[in-house]
């Protein structure tokens, strides 16, 4: 098994701290994991991008080639769109509807309708689910349970809930609470 991995968003959306919850879980189950540097503006509303290659086999290479991703998972729309030259034929995007409007921003069912024009598309409304477990900051947490319900990796899933629990212990039993129902929304 060998999948390439493409998060991006925006600065302050989670994309970082996402990818790290996959990236420690796939080595909790024993998968071999490398990831890039981070591309683009660290501080809030700048590109932020993260590739993540993960396999049962030793990687050489941290980078991934142009059209051979498996997945993109945005955590905002356009910044799907802006990542699709590395989305291979058969490779899937999924995303968020819900667009950070940072920019003079297009027609968003225009960005939509380019979203799916992509014969493999999950378009999630992250929004309503956030409201629907009272935690408007669980996008990505949603979009990660998406990325494992596809990837279907044995313990995959159980290795994130701990993460989950570990990672925002501190934020209270609330708060992790409603990231791991945020999770098993986007297994669903």
């Amino acid at each position: 098994m060998n999948k390439d991995i493409i998060f991006c968003g925006v600065g302050g959306q989670g994309v970082l701290s996402v990818a790290s919850l996959f990236i420690n879980a796939a080595n909790d189950v024993g998968l071999h994991v490398k990831q890039t540097e981070i591309h683009g503006m660290a501080q809030r509303g700048g590109a932020v991008t993260s590739q993540v290659r993960v396999s049962d086999d030793p990687i050489h290479s941290p980078i991934i080639a142009l059209g051979t991703a498996d997945f993109i998972v945005a955590s905002e729309p356009m910044e799907a769109l802006r990542q699709v030259s590395f989305l291979a034929k058969e490779g899937c995007i999924i995303s968020s509807m819900t667009p950070m409007k940072n920019i003079e921003y297009p027609d968003i069912e225009e960005v939509h309708g380019q979203i799916k024009d992509f014969k493999n598309n999950k378009l999630i409304d992250t929004a309503k689910i956030c409201e629907e477990i009272s935690n408007l900051r669980a996008a990505n947490i949603i979009l990660l349970g998406s990325l494992v319900a596809e990837l279907n990796i044995e313990g995959l899933s159980d290795a994130i809930q701990t993460r989950i629990k570990i990672a925002f212990a501190k934020k209270g039993e609330k708060i992790v609470e409603s990231n791991l129902l945020g999770f098993a929304k986007g297994l669903e």
